[in-house]
């Protein structure tokens, strides 16, 4: 089965970038979206954004545009998620995902059957 594992996580001062990475351990031709989630402490998981893998069409939660981007290596089978101007509030565990379906809404958690086990980021005001 295709896992997934993130990495770049960490600490950063409010206002500072951080870059999350994600790579499938295989490739699949069943792969329709990757996208990141996020869950604060006491919160529900919530959409970050995704991407569409055959034709590249981005989406994004608002409070994301404008800070985060999100894009695909191909060739790595890699998804990242570039963070910039981070604020307090995007403290979370940020989890990628994975359709293997075509899916009708990527900000619908229940729309994806892969996820990674998550990296923590912590902004500092």
């Amino acid at each position: 089965q295709v896992k997934l594992v993130e990495s770049g996580g960490g600490l950063v001062q409010a206002g500072g970038s951080l870059n999350l990475s994600c790579a499938a351990s295989e490739r699949s031709n069943r792969k329709y979206h990757m996208g990141w989630f996020r869950q604060a402490p006491g919160k529900e998981r919530e959409f970050v954004a995704a991407v569409n893998w055959s034709t590249g069409r981005t989406y994004y939660t608002d409070s994301a545009k404008d800070r985060f981007t999100i894009s695909k290596d191909s060739a790595k089978n890699t998804v990242l998620l570039q963070m910039n101007s981070l604020k307090p509030e995007d403290t979370a565990v940020y989890y990628c995902t994975a359709s293997l379906s075509p899916i009708r809404e990527p900000a619908l958690l229940h729309e994806y059957a892969l996820w990674g086990q998550g990296t923590k980021v912590t902004v500092s005001s």
